[in-house]
């Protein structure tokens, strides 16, 4: 049912980006729901279980209490992962000193070209803040959390990564609300969180 869900919203936004969907702002989900991105109605994330470049662990649960941005990427990316990846830095530096309880979590679309070292440099390269957090892995684990998801990922030509692009964010319990695609930015997420908050 939660795959169907996530498909559904995917295939709006693909369709609104395509221009085939409702020209009338009413019919957007977004428009109705006063959310910039796609509402989901609050289903529960699926957890995860990952660690980070220093191998400390990262888990959804550790997150609770928080807003979390769960987006999947990979270091070597020559497109749109530096775009969403510096997207959500901007949201989290962005943040009023009232509303600091927001992380960003990408999670790595490629467990063989995201090593400790690649990690760090992405960060860096990005100046993401430490509120940035990026969740590598094992092959096993990383699928079982793809699955979960649903995020596609095949290797593409010359050590690419052909792999779904969205950000899910997630409320302080644990619960999906609002999907964007890989062109999020940073004003509709900060509109977002106002609406949640």
């Amino acid at each position: 049912m939660r795959r169907f869900a996530l498909l559904l919203a995917l295939s709006v936004i693909a369709l609104l980006a395509a221009g085939c969907g409702a020209t009338s702002e009413a019919a957007s989900p977004a428009a109705t729901s006063g959310f910039a991105g796609t509402p989901l109605g609050g289903t529960p994330a699926p957890p995860f279980a990952l660690h980070d470049d220093r191998g400390r662990p990262v888990t959804l649960a550790s997150l609770r209490g928080d807003y979390v941005l769960v987006t999947f990427l990979y270091t070597h990316c020559p497109d749109v992962c530096p775009l969403i990846a510096t997207n959500l830095g901007v949201v989290l530096r962005r943040l009023p000193a009232d509303r600091r309880n927001v992380r960003a979590v990408a999670i790595s679309v490629d467990p063989k070209g995201d090593t400790r070292a690649s990690v760090r440099a992405f960060v860096r390269s990005h100046r993401l803040p430490k509120t940035f957090l990026y969740a590598i892995g094992t092959r096993a684990q990383l699928q079982r959390v793809w699955k979960a998801y649903g995020i596609a990922a095949e290797k593409g030509p010359e050590n690419t990564v052909n792999h779904s692009a969205y950000t899910v964010l997630i409320d302080p319990h644990g619960k999906e609300q609002v999907l964007y695609d890989a062109q999020v930015k940073p004003a509709q997420v900060l509109h977002d969180l106002r609406v949640l908050a």
